[in-house]
C-alpha cells in the first residue's frame, strides 16, 4: 500500500502543527507545535478550551498589579496555559510568541521572554521544551542573542529575507520560522504572477536559499519552513529541518498519495556558491530598506499580531473584572 505524503515527509523534515487546536495535534502526531497570537486569540475564544483561559484568569484574580502589568501577566499566563496543553500532546517543543507590541524593543522583548520561561519552569516544564518566538527584527534579534546565551531558546519569526536569517545565524538563535506563504502573497500582488509551479515560487526558493546558506557555512540554526498556501510548497521544501504546518494541509497531506522525493539536503547546500551576508546593524538595516517586500511583510505581520493581541487583553481583562 502505497504511503501517504505526510508519511513520506516525516522521513525527511520534522513535521510541526501549526495551531492552537488541541485535538487536531491528536490526530496528525507532530513532533513540535507553534503558535502566534492570532492562533492563541482563536483558542482563548473557543468554548471547549474556555477553562484553559478562565484558569489563567482565576490565577490573578487576587492580583494588586497596575492595569498595564496586569494586562501583561494575564497574557503571559494564557500563551502558558495554552502550551502547556499543547506539551501535554506533542513529544517535542511548543513555540510561545512575546508580545508583538516590543518588537522594536530589545530589552522589553528578553524581559517577556525571561518571564515567559519562568512561568513555564514553576509547572515543572524544561526550557528546553519551550521556544521562544520573537520577530525579525534588529532589535529582536538582538533580544534572542542575549536569550541564548541564558539558555533560553527562540524560534526567530516574521522573517522574510536573506540578512534576516544571516542576522539570526551569527546571533546563534536555535531556529528560524521563513514565511513561505506571504512572500507568495507579495509576488502575486507586486507581478500580477500566479507561481502556480512550486519551482518558480517566491517563497519556497527564499527558503531553499536560506537553508543552503546554513548549510553552507555550518550553522547550526534550524530553518523551519511556514505560512503555506499549498502541499506544493511544503513538498518542494522535503529536507528542511522543520515545517510547521496548518491543519488543514496536514489533512491533504495524510490523505494524498504518491512519491515525495527530498529536495533539499546539507550534501547538496555544500556545493553552492553562496558567499557570507554581513549582519552588522547599519548594512541590516540598509538590506532590509532596499528589499520592499520583507520590510513590509514584517511590518505588516507585526502590525497583524499587535493587533490580536490587543482583542486577547481586551477580553482577558473583562474576564478578570468578572472575577471581582
Amino acid at each position: 500500500m502505497a504511503e501517504t505524503y505526510l508519511d513520506q515527509l516525516k522521513r525527511y523534515t520534522t513535521v510541526v502543527a501549526d495551531t492552537g487546536d488541541f485535538r487536531q495535534m491528536e490526530e496528525y502526531n507532530p513532533q513540535d507545535a507553534t503558535t502566534n497570537p492570532s492562533l492563541i486569540l482563536a483558542a482563548a475564544k473557543d468554548e471547549e478550551y474556555r477553562e484553559v483561559t478562565q484558569r489563567a484568569v482565576q490565577d490573578m484574580r487576587n492580583s494588586a498589579l497596575s492595569s498595564e502589568a496586569l494586562s501583561a501577566a494575564l497574557i503571559d499566563r494564557v500563551i502558558v496555559a495554552f502550551g502547556l496543553e499543547i506539551l501535554k500532546r506533542v513529544p517535542g517543543r511548543v513555540s510561545s510568541e512575546v508580545d508583538a507590541r516590543l518588537s522594536f524593543n530589545a530589552a522589553g522583548t528578553a524581559e517577556r521572554a525571561r518571564r515567559l520561561i519562568d512561568l513555564y519552569e514553576q509547572a515543572g516544564i524544561d526550557r528546553e521544551r519551550v521556544l521562544i518566538k520573537i520577530a525579525s527584527t534588529w532589535e529582536g534579534i538582538q533580544a534572542a542573542r542575549e536569550l541564548e546565551k541564558e539558555g533560553i531558546h527562540c524560534n526567530l519569526t516574521l522573517l522574510f529575507s536573506a540578512v534576516q536569517a544571516a542576522a539570526c545565524a551569527e546571533a546563534g538563535v536555535r531556529l528560524i520560522s521563513p514565511f513561505v506563504g506571504r512572500i507568495l502573497d507579495w509576488y502575486r500582488k507586486a507581478t500580477g504572477e500566479s507561481y502556480e509551479d512550486a519551482e518558480t515560487d517566491p517563497g519556497v526558493l527564499s527558503v531553499r536559499r536560506i537553508y543552503c546558506y546554513y548549510k553552507k557555512h555550518g550553522y547550526g540554526v534550524q530553518v523551519m519552513g511556514a505560512s503555506f498556501r499549498n502541499t506544493r510548497e511544503i513538498l518542494a521544501l522535503a529536507g528542511c529541518d522543520l515545517l510547521t504546518i496548518a491543519p488543514s494541509l496536514l489533512r491533504e497531506l495524510a490523505e494524498q498519495k504518491g512519491e515525495v522525493k527530498r529536495v533539499l539536503s546539507p550534501t547538496a547546500a555544500a556545493e553552492m556558491d553562496l558567499p557570507l551576508i554581513a549582519t552588522d546593524e547599519n548594512s541590516f538595516r540598509f538590506a532590509m530598506n532596499e528589499d520592499a517586500m520583507a520590510t513590509e511583510k514584517t511590518a505588516e505581520g507585526i502590525r497583524r499580531f499587535a493587533a490580536d493581541i490587543r482583542k486577547l487583553e481586551d477580553m482577558l481583562l473583562q474576564m478578570h473584572a468578572a472575577t471581582k
